[in-house]
Protein backbone atom coordinates (compact mmCIF):
# COMPACT_ATOMS: atom_id res chain seq x y z
CA UNK A 1 0.00 0.00 0.00
CA UNK A 2 1.59 3.29 -0.52
CA UNK A 3 -0.26 5.36 1.92
CA UNK A 4 0.94 8.57 0.73
CA UNK A 5 -1.01 8.26 -2.61
CA UNK A 6 -4.03 7.48 -0.46
CA UNK A 7 -3.91 9.99 1.56
CA UNK A 8 -3.85 12.43 -1.51
CA UNK A 9 -6.80 10.15 -3.09
CA UNK A 10 -8.98 10.82 -0.10
CA UNK A 11 -7.72 14.00 0.66
CA UNK A 12 -6.47 15.94 -2.17
CA UNK A 13 -8.06 19.55 -1.77
CA UNK A 14 -6.22 19.33 2.39
CA UNK A 15 -2.93 21.84 1.64
CA UNK A 16 -2.77 22.18 5.62
CA UNK A 17 -0.41 20.45 7.23
CA UNK A 18 0.84 19.53 10.65
CA UNK A 19 3.91 21.72 10.05
CA UNK A 20 1.91 24.55 8.78
CA UNK A 21 -0.47 24.22 12.07
CA UNK A 22 2.16 24.35 14.65
CA UNK A 23 3.79 27.21 13.27
CA UNK A 24 0.15 29.16 12.93
CA UNK A 25 -0.04 28.17 16.97
CA UNK A 26 2.96 28.36 18.54
CA UNK A 27 3.87 27.16 22.36
CA UNK A 28 2.13 29.79 24.66
CA UNK A 29 4.29 32.28 25.95
CA UNK A 30 3.27 31.37 30.07
CA UNK A 31 5.60 31.43 33.26
CA UNK A 32 6.85 28.58 34.47
CA UNK A 33 4.34 25.96 36.06
CA UNK A 34 0.97 28.33 34.63
CA UNK A 35 -1.72 25.98 33.88
CA UNK A 36 -3.84 25.84 30.71
CA UNK A 37 -7.55 24.89 31.34
CA UNK A 38 -10.58 24.51 28.87
CA UNK A 39 -14.65 24.55 29.30
CA UNK A 40 -16.16 22.35 26.05
CA UNK A 41 -19.42 22.32 26.33
CA UNK A 42 -21.82 21.67 23.32
CA UNK A 43 -24.28 24.77 22.69
CA UNK A 44 -27.10 23.25 24.30
CA UNK A 45 -27.34 26.51 26.59
CA UNK A 46 -28.02 24.20 29.26
CA UNK A 47 -25.47 24.02 32.39
CA UNK A 48 -25.89 22.14 35.34
CA UNK A 49 -23.87 21.23 38.58
CA UNK A 50 -21.97 18.59 36.70
CA UNK A 51 -20.72 20.87 34.54
CA UNK A 52 -20.01 23.98 37.06
CA UNK A 53 -18.30 21.36 39.03
CA UNK A 54 -15.34 20.69 36.75
CA UNK A 55 -15.27 24.23 35.17
CA UNK A 56 -15.01 25.52 38.73
CA UNK A 57 -11.41 23.16 39.29
CA UNK A 58 -10.56 24.04 36.02
CA UNK A 59 -11.20 28.07 36.13
CA UNK A 60 -9.08 27.58 39.40
CA UNK A 61 -6.45 25.90 38.13
CA UNK A 62 -5.81 28.51 35.20
CA UNK A 63 -6.34 31.90 37.60
CA UNK A 64 -4.28 30.40 40.18
CA UNK A 65 -1.02 29.52 38.61
CA UNK A 66 -0.88 32.47 35.89
CA UNK A 67 -1.97 30.66 33.14
CA UNK A 68 -5.24 30.54 30.64
CA UNK A 69 -8.59 29.41 30.95
CA UNK A 70 -10.60 29.66 27.69
CA UNK A 71 -14.26 27.90 26.67
CA UNK A 72 -14.49 26.06 23.34
CA UNK A 73 -17.23 24.75 21.99
CA UNK A 74 -17.82 21.14 20.96
CA UNK A 75 -20.58 22.04 18.13
CA UNK A 76 -20.18 18.62 16.26
CA UNK A 77 -23.21 16.82 16.84
CA UNK A 78 -25.71 19.67 15.13
CA UNK A 79 -28.51 17.60 16.29
CA UNK A 80 -27.71 19.15 20.06
CA UNK A 81 -27.06 22.30 19.14
CA UNK A 82 -29.86 25.48 19.97
CA UNK A 83 -30.23 28.64 19.12
CA UNK A 84 -28.16 30.90 21.42
CA UNK A 85 -27.03 28.13 23.24
CA UNK A 86 -23.31 29.82 23.63
CA UNK A 87 -24.72 33.16 24.48
CA UNK A 88 -26.49 31.53 27.72
CA UNK A 89 -23.73 29.53 28.57
CA UNK A 90 -21.38 32.07 29.20
CA UNK A 91 -24.46 34.36 30.39
CA UNK A 92 -24.93 31.47 32.97
CA UNK A 93 -21.51 30.77 33.80
CA UNK A 94 -20.57 34.77 34.28
CA UNK A 95 -23.37 34.59 37.14
CA UNK A 96 -22.01 31.90 38.98
CA UNK A 97 -18.50 34.03 39.13
CA UNK A 98 -16.36 32.06 35.87
CA UNK A 99 -15.21 33.94 33.03
CA UNK A 100 -12.68 33.06 30.75
CA UNK A 101 -9.56 34.45 29.20
CA UNK A 102 -10.38 33.44 25.25
CA UNK A 103 -13.61 31.95 23.71
CA UNK A 104 -16.17 32.97 21.15
CA UNK A 105 -16.90 35.97 23.04
CA UNK A 106 -13.30 37.06 23.53
CA UNK A 107 -11.56 35.91 21.05
CA UNK A 108 -7.82 35.35 21.34
CA UNK A 109 -4.16 33.71 19.20
CA UNK A 110 -5.94 29.87 19.22
CA UNK A 111 -9.09 29.99 17.73
CA UNK A 112 -11.40 29.90 15.99
CA UNK A 113 -13.01 28.42 19.27
CA UNK A 114 -15.83 26.50 17.95
CA UNK A 115 -15.03 22.93 16.61
CA UNK A 116 -17.18 23.46 13.70
CA UNK A 117 -15.07 26.10 12.20
CA UNK A 118 -11.77 24.27 12.68
CA UNK A 119 -12.28 21.13 10.66
CA UNK A 120 -9.87 21.92 8.22
CA UNK A 121 -7.03 21.21 10.98
CA UNK A 122 -8.47 18.06 11.64
CA UNK A 123 -8.44 16.63 8.10
CA UNK A 124 -4.72 17.22 7.90
CA UNK A 125 -3.55 15.64 11.05
CA UNK A 126 -6.36 12.32 9.54
CA UNK A 127 -4.56 13.11 5.95
CA UNK A 128 -1.25 12.87 8.00
CA UNK A 129 -1.79 9.78 9.58
CA UNK A 130 -3.36 8.04 6.54
CA UNK A 131 -0.12 8.68 4.87
CA UNK A 132 1.83 7.10 7.40
CA UNK A 133 -0.52 3.75 7.75
CA UNK A 134 -2.20 4.93 10.82
CA UNK A 135 -5.89 5.81 9.80
CA UNK A 136 -7.39 3.81 7.24
CA UNK A 137 -11.26 4.39 5.25
CA UNK A 138 -14.23 2.11 6.56
CA UNK A 139 -17.12 1.43 3.78
CA UNK A 140 -19.07 -0.98 6.17
CA UNK A 141 -22.59 0.10 6.27
CA UNK A 142 -24.85 0.41 9.17
CA UNK A 143 -26.73 -2.80 8.86
CA UNK A 144 -22.95 -4.57 8.66
CA UNK A 145 -21.40 -3.01 11.60
CA UNK A 146 -25.42 -4.15 13.97
CA UNK A 147 -24.69 -7.65 12.16
CA UNK A 148 -21.11 -7.57 13.57
CA UNK A 149 -22.27 -6.63 17.18
CA UNK A 150 -24.89 -9.37 17.45
CA UNK A 151 -22.08 -11.76 16.61
CA UNK A 152 -19.75 -10.27 19.54
CA UNK A 153 -22.57 -10.37 21.57
CA UNK A 154 -23.41 -14.37 20.59
CA UNK A 155 -19.73 -14.88 21.56
CA UNK A 156 -19.60 -12.73 24.39
CA UNK A 157 -16.62 -10.82 23.38
CA UNK A 158 -15.99 -7.13 23.75
CA UNK A 159 -17.49 -5.25 21.44
CA UNK A 160 -15.83 -2.69 18.77
CA UNK A 161 -14.05 -2.81 15.24
CA UNK A 162 -10.33 -4.82 16.00
CA UNK A 163 -9.24 -7.69 14.72
CA UNK A 164 -10.98 -10.07 12.23
CA UNK A 165 -14.06 -7.48 12.90
CA UNK A 166 -12.32 -4.64 11.15
CA UNK A 167 -13.09 -6.31 8.10
CA UNK A 168 -11.89 -3.24 6.49
CA UNK A 169 -8.59 -2.28 7.57
CA UNK A 170 -6.86 -4.21 5.07
CA UNK A 171 -8.21 -3.61 1.97
CA UNK A 172 -5.97 -2.81 -1.29
CA UNK A 173 -5.47 0.37 -2.72
CA UNK A 174 -7.56 -1.09 -5.76
CA UNK A 175 -10.36 -1.84 -4.10
CA UNK A 176 -10.37 1.89 -1.83
CA UNK A 177 -10.34 3.75 -5.06
CA UNK A 178 -13.26 1.64 -6.49
CA UNK A 179 -15.49 2.28 -4.07
CA UNK A 180 -14.77 5.37 -3.59
CA UNK A 181 -15.13 6.24 -7.96
CA UNK A 182 -18.68 4.54 -6.94
CA UNK A 183 -19.54 7.28 -4.49
CA UNK A 184 -19.54 4.72 -1.32
CA UNK A 185 -19.94 6.64 1.91
CA UNK A 186 -16.46 6.14 4.45
CA UNK A 187 -15.58 6.93 7.86
CA UNK A 188 -11.84 7.46 8.82
CA UNK A 189 -10.48 4.65 11.28
CA UNK A 190 -7.89 4.55 13.91
CA UNK A 191 -5.10 1.63 12.84
CA UNK A 192 -4.82 0.70 16.37
CA UNK A 193 -2.66 -2.52 15.53
CA UNK A 194 0.42 -1.98 13.03
CA UNK A 195 1.16 -5.64 12.39
CA UNK A 196 -1.00 -4.34 8.97
CA UNK A 197 -0.90 -0.95 8.16
CA UNK A 198 2.97 -0.09 9.71
CA UNK A 199 5.49 -2.71 9.75
CA UNK A 200 6.88 -3.46 13.15
CA UNK A 201 10.64 -2.42 12.38
CA UNK A 202 9.39 1.32 11.45
CA UNK A 203 7.66 2.24 14.09
CA UNK A 204 8.32 5.82 15.06
CA UNK A 205 9.38 5.62 18.96
CA UNK A 206 6.11 7.81 19.86
CA UNK A 207 3.66 4.61 18.65
CA UNK A 208 2.55 2.74 21.42
CA UNK A 209 3.43 -0.97 22.34
CA UNK A 210 -0.29 -2.75 21.94
CA UNK A 211 0.48 -5.43 24.35
CA UNK A 212 1.90 -3.23 27.46
CA UNK A 213 -0.85 -1.89 29.47
CA UNK A 214 -0.57 1.74 30.51
CA UNK A 215 0.07 4.09 33.80
CA UNK A 216 -0.69 7.81 34.45
CA UNK A 217 -1.29 9.67 37.37
CA UNK A 218 -4.39 11.42 38.09
CA UNK A 219 -3.98 14.18 40.78
CA UNK A 220 -7.40 13.44 42.39
CA UNK A 221 -7.32 9.62 41.85
CA UNK A 222 -3.27 8.71 41.99
CA UNK A 223 -1.74 6.16 39.97
CA UNK A 224 -4.14 4.44 37.28
CA UNK A 225 -2.79 1.43 35.30
CA UNK A 226 -5.33 0.19 31.56
CA UNK A 227 -4.97 -2.30 28.69
CA UNK A 228 -4.14 -0.57 26.17
CA UNK A 229 -6.30 0.59 23.05
CA UNK A 230 -7.18 -1.91 20.46
CA UNK A 231 -9.89 -0.82 18.98
CA UNK A 232 -9.98 0.90 15.79
CA UNK A 233 -12.15 3.87 16.72
CA UNK A 234 -13.59 5.81 14.05
CA UNK A 235 -12.19 9.35 13.65
CA UNK A 236 -14.14 11.10 11.33
CA UNK A 237 -17.70 11.05 10.55
CA UNK A 238 -18.80 10.32 7.07
CA UNK A 239 -19.24 14.01 6.54
CA UNK A 240 -15.99 14.46 7.70
CA UNK A 241 -16.80 16.05 10.99
CA UNK A 242 -14.79 14.89 13.31
CA UNK A 243 -15.84 12.41 16.32
CA UNK A 244 -15.10 13.60 20.18
CA UNK A 245 -11.99 12.08 20.77
CA UNK A 246 -9.60 12.92 17.64
CA UNK A 247 -11.18 16.65 17.85
CA UNK A 248 -9.59 17.11 21.52
CA UNK A 249 -6.76 15.65 20.76
CA UNK A 250 -6.08 18.00 17.87
CA UNK A 251 -7.79 20.84 19.68
CA UNK A 252 -5.91 20.55 22.80
CA UNK A 253 -2.28 20.09 21.49
CA UNK A 254 -2.81 23.03 19.03
CA UNK A 255 -4.33 25.32 22.18
CA UNK A 256 -2.00 24.25 24.56
CA UNK A 257 -4.02 22.61 26.92
CA UNK A 258 -2.03 21.41 30.23
CA UNK A 259 -4.80 20.25 32.11
CA UNK A 260 -8.04 18.45 31.45
CA UNK A 261 -10.60 18.11 34.42
CA UNK A 262 -13.50 15.70 33.76
CA UNK A 263 -16.07 13.06 35.27
CA UNK A 264 -14.34 10.33 36.22
CA UNK A 265 -16.82 8.22 33.53
CA UNK A 266 -14.33 9.40 30.69
CA UNK A 267 -11.36 7.22 32.09
CA UNK A 268 -12.76 4.73 30.05
CA UNK A 269 -11.42 6.20 27.26
CA UNK A 270 -7.88 6.82 28.59
CA UNK A 271 -6.41 4.42 26.40
CA UNK A 272 -7.85 5.53 23.39
CA UNK A 273 -6.65 9.18 24.19
CA UNK A 274 -3.31 8.34 25.23
CA UNK A 275 -2.69 6.48 21.77
CA UNK A 276 -3.85 9.36 19.58
CA UNK A 277 -1.75 11.65 21.14
CA UNK A 278 1.42 9.37 20.69
CA UNK A 279 0.17 8.60 17.21
CA UNK A 280 -0.22 12.48 16.67
CA UNK A 281 3.18 13.68 18.26
CA UNK A 282 1.64 15.55 20.75
CA UNK A 283 2.65 15.94 24.43
CA UNK A 284 -0.29 14.71 26.50
CA UNK A 285 -2.32 16.88 28.35
CA UNK A 286 -2.50 16.42 32.64
CA UNK A 287 -6.01 14.88 33.34
CA UNK A 288 -7.87 15.00 36.43
CA UNK A 289 -10.80 12.81 36.63
CA UNK A 290 -13.51 14.10 39.11
CA UNK A 291 -16.15 11.27 41.14
CA UNK A 292 -19.69 12.17 40.54
CA UNK A 293 -21.98 14.06 42.71
CA UNK A 294 -23.91 11.28 44.53
CA UNK A 295 -26.93 11.58 46.37
CA UNK A 296 -28.73 9.26 49.17
CA UNK A 297 -32.37 7.64 47.92
CA UNK A 298 -34.05 4.94 49.69
CA UNK A 299 -31.02 4.30 51.78
CA UNK A 300 -28.23 4.36 49.22
CA UNK A 301 -27.01 6.47 47.15
CA UNK A 302 -26.83 7.09 43.50
CA UNK A 303 -25.49 10.07 40.66
CA UNK A 304 -27.23 13.14 41.15
CA UNK A 305 -29.28 13.07 37.67
CA UNK A 306 -29.78 15.84 35.10
CA UNK A 307 -33.46 13.84 34.49
CA UNK A 308 -34.62 13.12 38.04
CA UNK A 309 -33.38 15.90 40.99
CA UNK A 310 -34.14 19.31 40.15
CA UNK A 311 -31.54 20.39 42.29
CA UNK A 312 -29.02 19.45 39.36
CA UNK A 313 -29.91 22.55 37.03
CA UNK A 314 -28.11 25.99 37.83
CA UNK A 315 -32.09 27.27 36.60
CA UNK A 316 -33.24 25.90 39.41
CA UNK A 317 -31.12 27.24 42.56
CA UNK A 318 -32.00 31.21 41.09
CA UNK A 319 -35.67 30.14 41.60
CA UNK A 320 -34.78 29.03 44.75
CA UNK A 321 -33.01 32.19 45.91
CA UNK A 322 -29.60 30.63 47.07
CA UNK A 323 -26.81 33.57 46.53
CA UNK A 324 -24.61 32.73 43.13
CA UNK A 325 -21.86 33.06 46.83
CA UNK A 326 -23.56 29.97 48.57
CA UNK A 327 -22.97 27.76 45.13
CA UNK A 328 -19.82 29.31 44.85
CA UNK A 329 -18.74 28.47 49.01
CA UNK A 330 -21.00 24.49 48.60
CA UNK A 331 -19.25 23.78 45.48
CA UNK A 332 -15.87 24.08 47.54
CA UNK A 333 -17.18 22.22 50.57
CA UNK A 334 -18.15 18.94 47.65
CA UNK A 335 -14.64 19.90 45.75
CA UNK A 336 -12.42 19.46 48.98
CA UNK A 337 -12.46 18.13 52.37
CA UNK A 338 -10.44 20.64 54.43
CA UNK A 339 -12.23 23.77 52.64
CA UNK A 340 -14.67 23.94 56.00
CA UNK A 341 -12.16 24.21 58.33
CA UNK A 342 -10.38 26.97 56.35
CA UNK A 343 -13.51 28.71 56.34
CA UNK A 344 -14.21 28.68 60.03
CA UNK A 345 -10.47 29.83 60.48
CA UNK A 346 -11.28 32.44 58.10
CA UNK A 347 -14.44 33.66 57.97
CA UNK A 348 -14.31 36.92 56.09
CA UNK A 349 -12.01 35.41 53.48
CA UNK A 350 -12.55 35.74 50.19
CA UNK A 351 -12.70 32.22 48.00
CA UNK A 352 -10.11 32.83 45.92
CA UNK A 353 -7.60 32.95 49.00
CA UNK A 354 -8.12 29.32 49.89
CA UNK A 355 -5.69 27.13 48.85
CA UNK A 356 -7.29 24.35 46.60
CA UNK A 357 -6.05 21.13 45.57
CA UNK A 358 -6.86 18.59 43.62
CA UNK A 359 -5.37 15.94 46.02
CA UNK A 360 -8.33 16.85 48.59
CA UNK A 361 -10.54 16.02 46.58
CA UNK A 362 -13.18 13.10 47.09
CA UNK A 363 -12.52 10.09 44.92
CA UNK A 364 -15.23 8.00 45.93
CA UNK A 365 -17.74 11.10 44.88
CA UNK A 366 -19.07 14.01 47.55
CA UNK A 367 -22.44 13.47 48.72
CA UNK A 368 -24.90 16.55 47.50
CA UNK A 369 -27.17 17.29 50.33
CA UNK A 370 -29.82 19.48 50.35
CA UNK A 371 -29.53 20.66 53.78
CA UNK A 372 -25.64 20.85 54.27
CA UNK A 373 -26.35 23.69 51.39
CA UNK A 374 -29.20 25.49 53.13
CA UNK A 375 -26.66 25.75 56.00
CA UNK A 376 -23.89 26.77 54.16
CA UNK A 377 -26.37 29.88 52.83
CA UNK A 378 -26.95 30.81 55.94
CA UNK A 379 -23.75 31.62 57.16
CA UNK A 380 -23.37 33.38 53.43
CA UNK A 381 -26.11 35.38 54.10
CA UNK A 382 -25.22 36.13 57.73
CA UNK A 383 -21.91 37.81 56.61
CA UNK A 384 -23.92 40.01 54.10
CA UNK A 385 -24.41 43.91 54.68
CA UNK A 386 -27.78 44.78 55.06
CA UNK A 387 -27.15 46.60 51.89
CA UNK A 388 -26.19 43.75 50.16
CA UNK A 389 -28.72 41.71 51.12
CA UNK A 390 -31.44 44.40 49.95
CA UNK A 391 -29.40 44.51 46.29
CA UNK A 392 -29.48 40.57 45.50
CA UNK A 393 -32.90 40.38 47.29
CA UNK A 394 -35.10 42.74 45.01
CA UNK A 395 -33.16 41.37 42.63
CA UNK A 396 -34.27 37.87 42.97
CA UNK A 397 -37.75 39.53 43.82
CA UNK A 398 -38.25 41.45 41.09
CA UNK A 399 -37.98 38.58 38.22
CA UNK A 400 -39.72 35.88 40.53
CA UNK A 401 -42.11 37.51 43.08
CA UNK A 402 -43.28 40.84 41.74
CA UNK A 403 -45.71 41.26 44.64
CA UNK A 404 -42.96 41.24 47.05
CA UNK A 405 -40.56 43.19 45.01
CA UNK A 406 -43.13 45.63 45.26
CA UNK A 407 -43.14 45.58 49.08
CA UNK A 408 -39.75 45.65 49.42
CA UNK A 409 -38.70 48.81 47.14
CA UNK A 410 -41.39 51.08 48.15
CA UNK A 411 -39.40 52.68 50.77
CA UNK A 412 -35.97 50.86 50.73
CA UNK A 413 -34.12 52.81 53.73
CA UNK A 414 -36.87 51.01 55.63
CA UNK A 415 -36.18 47.88 54.51
CA UNK A 416 -32.91 47.66 54.74
CA UNK A 417 -33.78 48.53 58.17
CA UNK A 418 -35.36 45.62 59.18
CA UNK A 419 -32.71 43.66 57.18
CA UNK A 420 -30.28 44.88 59.85
CA UNK A 421 -31.69 43.64 62.78
CA UNK A 422 -28.93 40.90 63.98
CA UNK A 423 -26.63 41.48 61.43
CA UNK A 424 -22.86 42.12 62.02
CA UNK A 425 -21.24 41.06 64.97
CA UNK A 426 -19.43 37.76 65.98
CA UNK A 427 -22.97 35.89 66.31
CA UNK A 428 -24.85 37.50 63.43
CA UNK A 429 -28.73 35.74 63.12
CA UNK A 430 -29.13 33.67 60.43
CA UNK A 431 -32.76 33.53 60.21
CA UNK A 432 -33.37 32.77 56.07
CA UNK A 433 -30.69 31.49 53.48
CA UNK A 434 -32.77 31.35 50.62
CA UNK A 435 -34.01 34.66 48.88
CA UNK A 436 -37.81 32.75 48.81
CA UNK A 437 -37.73 32.59 52.22
CA UNK A 438 -37.04 36.34 53.15
CA UNK A 439 -40.99 36.80 52.31
CA UNK A 440 -42.34 34.86 55.19
CA UNK A 441 -39.45 36.08 57.68
CA UNK A 442 -39.83 39.60 56.90
CA UNK A 443 -44.20 39.51 56.18
CA UNK A 444 -44.56 41.18 59.95
CA UNK A 445 -42.90 44.20 58.89
CA UNK A 446 -45.26 44.83 55.66
CA UNK A 447 -48.76 45.29 56.36
CA UNK A 448 -50.10 43.90 53.18
CA UNK A 449 -48.13 40.01 54.46
CA UNK A 450 -48.43 40.89 58.09
CA UNK A 451 -51.09 38.35 59.36
CA UNK A 452 -52.28 38.55 63.24
CA UNK A 453 -52.24 36.11 65.77
CA UNK A 454 -54.19 36.33 69.07
CA UNK A 455 -52.46 36.75 72.10
CA UNK A 456 -52.90 35.02 75.34
CA UNK A 457 -53.37 38.03 77.30
CA UNK A 458 -55.05 40.75 75.26
CA UNK A 459 -55.96 43.20 78.21
CA UNK A 460 -52.09 43.45 78.85
CA UNK A 461 -51.17 44.08 75.13
CA UNK A 462 -54.17 47.12 75.14
CA UNK A 463 -52.58 48.50 78.31
CA UNK A 464 -49.47 48.48 77.45
CA UNK A 465 -50.59 50.49 73.93
CA UNK A 466 -52.04 52.88 76.12
CA UNK A 467 -48.89 54.22 77.48
CA UNK A 468 -46.87 52.52 74.21
CA UNK A 469 -43.55 55.27 74.30
CA UNK A 470 -40.97 54.52 71.31
CA UNK A 471 -38.71 57.21 72.90
CA UNK A 472 -36.35 55.53 75.41
CA UNK A 473 -33.68 53.21 75.38
CA UNK A 474 -34.25 49.33 75.47
CA UNK A 475 -33.16 49.16 78.70
CA UNK A 476 -35.95 51.79 79.63
CA UNK A 477 -38.01 49.58 77.20
CA UNK A 478 -37.91 46.26 78.53
CA UNK A 479 -38.57 47.78 82.36
CA UNK A 480 -41.47 49.32 81.80
CA UNK A 481 -42.62 46.00 80.35
CA UNK A 482 -41.70 44.28 83.24
CA UNK A 483 -43.72 47.00 85.30
CA UNK A 484 -46.20 46.97 83.63
CA UNK A 485 -46.49 43.14 83.38
CA UNK A 486 -46.17 43.28 87.42
CA UNK A 487 -49.56 44.91 87.53
CA UNK A 488 -50.98 42.35 85.68
CA UNK A 489 -49.62 39.54 87.51
CA UNK A 490 -46.67 38.63 85.48
CA UNK A 491 -43.52 38.30 88.17
CA UNK A 492 -40.90 40.58 86.65
CA UNK A 493 -37.72 38.16 88.19
CA UNK A 494 -37.59 35.07 85.69
CA UNK A 495 -35.71 32.77 88.58
CA UNK A 496 -38.50 34.13 91.15
CA UNK A 497 -41.33 32.81 89.43
CA UNK A 498 -39.58 29.92 88.85
CA UNK A 499 -39.37 28.87 92.84
CA UNK A 500 -42.55 30.43 93.49
CA UNK A 501 -44.92 30.13 90.06
CA UNK A 502 -48.03 29.68 91.65
CA UNK A 503 -48.88 33.34 92.85
CA UNK A 504 -48.16 34.63 89.53
CA UNK A 505 -50.05 34.44 86.32
CA UNK A 506 -46.45 34.42 84.66
CA UNK A 507 -43.23 35.81 84.32
CA UNK A 508 -41.85 38.95 82.47
CA UNK A 509 -40.96 36.76 79.55
CA UNK A 510 -44.79 35.26 79.14
CA UNK A 511 -45.49 38.80 79.01
CA UNK A 512 -43.29 39.51 76.61
CA UNK A 513 -44.48 36.88 74.45
CA UNK A 514 -47.87 38.35 74.46
CA UNK A 515 -46.92 41.91 73.09
CA UNK A 516 -44.74 39.78 70.42
CA UNK A 517 -47.66 37.74 68.92
CA UNK A 518 -49.90 41.16 68.34
CA UNK A 519 -47.10 42.54 67.59
CA UNK A 520 -45.27 39.86 65.50
CA UNK A 521 -48.24 37.54 64.44
CA UNK A 522 -45.57 34.61 66.03
CA UNK A 523 -44.25 33.34 68.59
CA UNK A 524 -40.27 33.85 67.47
CA UNK A 525 -39.03 37.24 65.92
CA UNK A 526 -35.97 39.49 66.20
CA UNK A 527 -35.23 41.28 68.71
CA UNK A 528 -38.80 42.89 69.87
CA UNK A 529 -37.74 46.33 70.66
CA UNK A 530 -35.68 46.94 67.19
CA UNK A 531 -38.68 45.44 65.84
CA UNK A 532 -40.99 47.71 67.55
CA UNK A 533 -38.66 50.65 66.73
CA UNK A 534 -38.41 49.88 62.65
CA UNK A 535 -42.76 49.58 62.74
CA UNK A 536 -43.18 52.85 64.46
CA UNK A 537 -45.33 54.16 67.22
CA UNK A 538 -48.81 53.89 65.04
CA UNK A 539 -48.67 50.36 63.65
CA UNK A 540 -47.78 49.32 67.15
CA UNK A 541 -49.93 50.73 69.00
CA UNK A 542 -52.67 49.46 66.23
CA UNK A 543 -51.73 45.86 66.50
CA UNK A 544 -51.38 45.85 69.89
CA UNK A 545 -55.41 47.03 70.41
CA UNK A 546 -56.43 45.10 67.55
Amino acid sequence: MDYHKLSEMLYPKVTETPESLEARFPRRNLPEGAKVTRFAPSPTGFVHMGALFPCTVSSILAKESGGVFYLRIEDTDDKRAVEGGVEEIIATLSDYGISFDEGPSQGGGYGPYSQRARVEFYHAYAKNLVSRGLAYPCFCSEEELTHMRSDQEAQKTNYGYYGGWAICRDLSFDSIAERLLSGASYVLRLRASHESGQDAGTKSKSEPDIGSNIMFDDPAKGRIEMPPNDIDHVLLKSDGVPTYHFAHAVDDHLMGTTHVVRGDEWIATYPLHHMLFDLLGFKRPKYIHLAPLMKTDGGGKRKLSKRKDPECALSWYAGQGYPVQTVQEYIMTLLNSNFEDWRRANPTAGLRDFPFSPKKMNAAGALFDLQKLDDVSKNVVSRMTAEEVYTELTAWAERFDPAFFTCLTRDPAYTVKTLSIGRGGNKPRKDFGRWGEAKEYLSFFFDELFTPAAPPDPAFCKAYAEGYDPGGSQEEWFASVKALGERHGYCPDVKQYKSDPADWKGSVADASASLRLAVTGRENSPDLYQVMQILGQERVIGRLKA
